[in-house]
């Protein structure tokens, strides 16, 4: 189980680490898009934890309306309206509960994805943050299914997400601005998929730690 308290701790947990990776994900971004993927994605995550105090007596997807709301609000370029309808998926499918059993956790990542496609207009393969979620959710719903726990299931995502990150690098930008560049939008790590990444690792690395310690 993934109670609230945990994923408040991860939301914060995610606005420190962009902040961290803000420069180098405008690094990757400066090479095949606009230059301001980290910023953005570091302005939105700092707006959600001012947010947070809020809704923490909430259930966990009114948590995640409002993530969602901020972020589209927040954050400019295509990032907003993509993660912003990313957390607006994964509210509906948690709406009212105050804790994430790993049969939701298949749940959450599989809106995700549809949603990120409804909104992108993305397929796998296209060089964008699709190309680490995808992956991370087919893997978790796959090990869940095998009776691996919640946080087992995620381990075994967030390496899927890892390697389908790093899969971009050779891969034709198809959407975006990416996408203009044509055959130079090879050999580069797509920053989308970074910090889709890095979201689901600090998922994971919160709840390791919360479990360490308990």
């Amino acid at each position: 189980m993934v109670n609230k308290e945990q994923i408040i701790q991860w939301l914060q947990a995610v606005a420190t680490v962009l902040q961290e990776k803000k420069d180098y994900l405008t690094e990757l971004d400066a090479i095949i898009g606009d230059a301001d993927h980290g910023i953005n994605m570091n302005r939105g995550f700092q707006k959600v934890v001012t947010q947070l105090p809020t809704v923490t007596d909430k259930d966990i997807g009114s948590i995640f309306k409002t993530v969602s709301m901020t972020l589209i609000s927040s954050i400019g370029g295509a990032s907003g309206p993509l993660y912003g309808t990313l957390f607006l998926r994964i509210s509906a499918v948690v709406a009212g509960k105050s804790e994430i059993t790993t049969e939701d956790m298949a749940k959450i990542l599989v809106a995700a994805v549809e949603g990120v496609v409804q909104r992108g207009k993305a397929n796998l393969g296209d060089k964008t943050m699709l190309d680490a979620l995808s992956p991370a959710a087919d893997t978790f719903t796959e090990a869940a299914g095998n009776g691996c726990s919640l946080v087992e299931s995620l381990k075994q995502a967030v390496d899927a997400a890892e390697q389908g990150m790093k899969n971009t690098i050779p891969m034709l930008a198809k959407k975006g601005r990416a996408s203009y560049l044509g055959d130079r939008s090879i050999g580069h790590q797509d920053p989308g998929a970074t910090s889709t990444y890095l979201i689901l690792k600090t998922l994971l690395d919160t709840l390791e730690s919360d479990r360490q310690i308990n």
